[in-house]
């Protein structure tokens, strides 16, 4: 039987966190249509990945966690995408998060040593809040609104912040604000149960659904003067690339690699009465699962290539950022073009709800609004040519 992992699996830890991931996604596949339909938060499979150790892999061992590298992270991720793509988004954006705490170290120790061991002792899940209303997603150069105010024992946040996966379940966001009297731009690390802090459910979309990326409001929140626990934009220059965003194409290229093997199984299966034989076995069906093997491979092979490289050669790391863009554009599109080739395969029977073709359809097209837009990833791949030169 031809696998999908033999060329991507390298060892026996790597045997293990695909099992585990697998083990939850065959369970969530279960459950994702109702979350869908009723575009309810998934609290069940993350009940689930918070009993197995699942949202404490990317914690360092020291702290009880696994040391999670890049390319284990895209493996984990794409596997547990083929049974809920919402359910996997939420996950990577807290265990990518905890990743990219460990890779800029920018915490002090303390602060870092002591949500680690919340995470890994207590189960709780943290994810950024910086989209808002009027400025749009921060890779665009927006400023943020949400104002953070120095008081004598602290700070005082105001702010309104839209797109929170994780919303009703987080139980800390690291919330992006302009600091007044200053042009810095911080992260303040915000308990949900803090006077003044509230959702509100205005996610109400296409597709990805159950991840409840609802409103965040911070109204007049009190925090602690060790609340601001990092800086943001210094790193523009110089920087280590986000490479903990490719949570970002495994997630898609799993949605995507979930509808290939529904696609096949229903092709295997399904023999209208016009035909002696399954639809498998013609040549055009033959034909378009062949297109969607190759825009799938094809990206695949470039993300565990540059996640690869990001885990053997750290030294180079600072110079894979057109790489790592570069992933999430050509495994989003991709997957965009196999999910739609898989419905001309299925044909009018993937319109209906009671089949799970049109959700993949529905969810993979979030996917190009996530992080870096195509836009961006082409001007940084053009301006790198011409650099070069």
């Amino acid at each position: 039987m031809f696998d999908l992992y033999a060329s991507f699996i390298k060892n026996d830890r790597h045997k293990e966190l695909v099992d585990m991931a697998a083990a939850h996604a065959k369970k969530f596949k279960l459950r994702a249509a109702k979350y869908d339909k009723e575009a309810s938060f998934p609290f069940e499979n993350f009940a689930e990945l918070k009993e197995s150790g699942y949202t404490a892999l990317s914690v360092p061992k020291v702290y009880g966690g696994q040391d999670l590298s890049l390319y284990e992270f895209a493996l984990i991720q794409e596997n547990l995408a083929q049974g809920d793509g919402p359910t996997a988004l939420c996950a990577g954006w807290h265990l990518g998060i905890v990743m990219d705490l460990v890779t800029r170290r920018e915490w002090e120790s303390s602060a870092f040593e002591k949500i680690c061991q919340q995470i890994v002792d207590e189960k709780i899940v943290i994810n950024r809040a910086a989209t808002e209303p009027k400025t749009g997603s921060p890779t665009r150069g927006g400023k943020p609104e949400t104002e953070a105010i120095q008081t004598e024992d602290g700070w005082l946040i105001n702010g309104h912040k839209t797109f929170t996966s994780l919303a009703p379940i987080a139980d800390y966001f690291i919330v992006s604000a302009q600091v007044r009297g200053s042009d810095e731009i911080g992260g303040f690390l915000v308990p949900r149960d803090a006077d003044g802090v509230s959702t509100k459910e205005t996610w109400d979309t296409l597709g990805m659904r159950a991840t409840r990326s609802d409103d965040l409001i911070i109204d007049h929140v009190k925090l602690p003067k060790n609340a601001y626990v990092e800086r943001i934009g210094w790193q523009d220059k110089n920087h280590t690339p986000p490479g903990w965003l490719i949570h970002i194409p495994a997630c898609y290229l799993g949605i995507a690699l979930g509808c290939r093997q529904d696609m096949i199984d229903f092709a295997t299966n399904y023999k209208p009465n016009s035909l002696n034989k399954p639809i498998s076995e013609l040549e055009h069906i033959k034909n378009k699962v062949g297109q969607i093997d190759l825009e799938l491979m094809k990206a695949r092979y470039l993300m565990y290539g540059v996640a690869a490289e990001w885990d053997e050669f750290p030294e180079r790391r600072e110079y894979l950022g057109p790489e790592l863009q570069a992933v999430k554009y050509a495994a989003t599109n991709a997957a965009l073009k196999a999910v739609d080739l898989a419905m001309r395969v299925v044909g009018g029977q993937g319109l209906f709800r009671s089949e799970p073709f049109e959700r993949y359809y529905r969810d993979i097209r979030a996917g190009i609004h996530n992080p870096p837009s195509d836009d961006i990833v082409l001007q940084t791949l053009g301006k790198r040519a011409f650099e070069q030169e």
